[in-house]
């Protein structure tokens, strides 16, 4: 079996530290807080995927026009 999950406390005034195990609501909200930050990184993932391929076909489009790939990419920055 794993061992618990601690957290430490610090007495500020005595510097004294002690870990103490984290509760079931502390556990669930840092499950709660990994779920939503692993579902606005994929966002925040597709988003560039589709920013960068709207960028790719933006430069093939001016490439198909006749531009340079130095001037295409120059109008894309």
């Amino acid at each position: 079996m794993s061992e618990p999950l601690m957290k430490a406390i610090v007495d500020c005034s005595t510097g004294e530290v002690s870990m103490v195990p984290l509760t079931p609501e502390e556990i669930a909200a840092a499950e709660q807080r990994t779920e939503e930050y692993l579902a606005l990184k994929a966002a925040e993932d597709a988003a560039k995927a589709a920013a960068d391929a709207a960028k790719a076909s933006g430069i093939a489009k001016l490439l198909a026009l006749g531009l340079t790939e130095e001037e295409a990419n120059a109008l894309v920055k």
